[in-house]
């Protein structure tokens, strides 16, 4: 099972998401906004130290759809540039917002546009035991997991995944870094 993360890093959530990760012994795929990165280069990493990957999700959250390819490349380029050696060649459209020409020019730029299978939709005013019971419902071998450390708050996101993770790791499964 792959948990990834999108929208941060976020100087209180990451860590403490990080924190339960290393708790459960689970490693995950953080989608990074670029501009936070910028700001925030030590939780960066602190993703990369403890051994999980790193995605792009753009400079600052764009919708890929549309964008020209001058748009599309100084988002995409920023971000990954930023990332060196650290980042993978994974990248994450902000709300899925893709268009014909997204993949190929992901590809320009040796990356693999990558979604998701679900998410519990914890950007929404969702409890801790709805995030928890989502996880749970919808673990499966293979399945790519949508989950945030930015955008808001994220306290729900991290009490249900701690709850989750415990029972998921009970029953069995390993959380591997997604685009290692």
């Amino acid at each position: 099972m792959y948990l990834t993360f999108d929208d941060g890093p976020h100087p209180v959530y990451t860590h403490q998401i990080l924190d339960v990760l290393a708790r459960h012994e689970a490693q995950a795929m953080f989608f990074v906004v670029g501009s936070l990165a910028e700001s925030y280069p030590g939780i960066i990493q602190r993703i990369f130290d403890e051994g999980h990957t790193l995605g792009n999700h753009t400079w600052n959250h764009e919708a890929l759809g549309g964008l020209s390819r001058e748009q599309f490349d100084e988002t995409v380029g920023r971000t990954q540039a930023l990332l060196g050696d650290r980042g993978s060649d994974c990248l994450r459209p902000p709300y899925a917002s893709m268009d014909a020409f997204t993949r190929p020019w992901a590809a320009g730029h040796e990356l693999t546009v990558v979604t998701w299978d679900t998410s519990p939709k914890d950007w929404l005013d969702v409890s801790a035991q709805d995030v928890a019971q989502h996880i749970v419902d919808y673990a499966r071998d293979g399945v790519i997991m949508l989950l945030h450390d930015g955008g808001g708050d994220r306290s729900q996101t991290v009490l249900g995944l701690d709850a989750a993770l415990s029972v998921l790791a009970s029953r069995g499964y390993r959380f591997e870094p997604l685009c290692t």
